[in-house]
């Protein structure tokens, strides 16, 4: 199904190559936007020009292989509505591999790359303590992180089994998820950082990784320990989004049409 769209989807090679080069420009306006705090500001909560780019890197490549990976199951809430989603029951196949892969949009690849060109050029100037460890943790960072955010895709998609409209709720923790952990998280305060940041794990996603390459301690004073936990925390998120989503096809009764 995935090699039927994306040869679909090459038919039309201009429209291709727009799609794919647009979106491209969508992700780069993003890692842009840091760039314009700097030239208002010397720093970004404590942390310098390096470190920044480390974690607006990070954050960049997470969120783009998670969204070509399984963005489009946002889409369920067209399913369900339509009733579409009965065809999916039928076959002896997963209904979440088969919803993405039906959806998949090949012109996220550009973002991928982009994402993981970016990365590899913000380790090589941030100045990051390479150890073995620190080597794992590069090659494991973006791979972790985006099973976290693909995690919120799928538990955010699936809220449209009870709740159709829910588009915009889901997307306030995966786009602003991604807009959250392009920033040090010392730039927020109060308990919206200790929601966002400690509360549902986005801290792991960069900012926290970020800091154990960098071997650096968190000005929050959070324990060292923390820095390498984002493997765990991602397959936490992993199972929940699994059983939510179990639960969810479970309660599906179908449009009645």
């Amino acid at each position: 199904m995935v090699r039927a769209q994306i040869r679909s989807q090459a038919q039309y090679r201009a429209s291709f190559l727009i799609d794919l080069f647009g979106s491209m420009a969508v992700n780069a306006l993003d890692i842009a936007t840091v760039f314009v705090l700097f030239s208002v500001t010397g720093g970004l909560g404590g942390f310098g020009g390096g470190p920044v780019l480390l974690m607006a890197a990070l954050s960049a490549a997470s969120f783009s292989l998670a969204d070509m990976a399984v963005g489009t199951a946002d889409r369920l809430r067209e399913y369900v509505r339509s009733g579409q989603f009965d065809s999916l029951l039928l076959r002896p196949l997963s209904t979440l591999a088969q919803l993405v892969a039906v959806n998949f949009a090949f012109r996220r690849v550009g973002r991928v790359v982009q994402g993981l060109v970016l990365y590899v050029v913000a380790l090589a100037v941030a100045g990051v303590h390479w150890t073995l460890g620190a080597a794992v943790l590069a090659v494991v960072a973006p791979l972790v992180g985006g099973v976290f955010f693909g995690s919120l895709f799928v538990a955010g998609a699936t809220v449209a089994f009870w709740w159709i409209e829910s588009g915009e709720v889901a997307n306030a923790f995966t786009y602003g998820g991604r807009d959250f952990t392009s920033y040090p998280v010392t730039m927020f305060g109060g308990w919206f950082r200790d929601l966002f940041a400690i509360a549902l794990g986005f801290a792991f996603v960069a900012y926290l990784p970020a800091l154990a390459l960098l071997d650096r301690p968190d000005p929050l004073g959070l324990p060292d320990w923390l820095r390498w936990c984002s493997p765990v925390v991602a397959l936490v998120a992993a199972c929940l989004a699994a059983l939510f989503w179990r639960v969810g096809v479970r309660n599906y009764r179908s449009t009645g049409s």
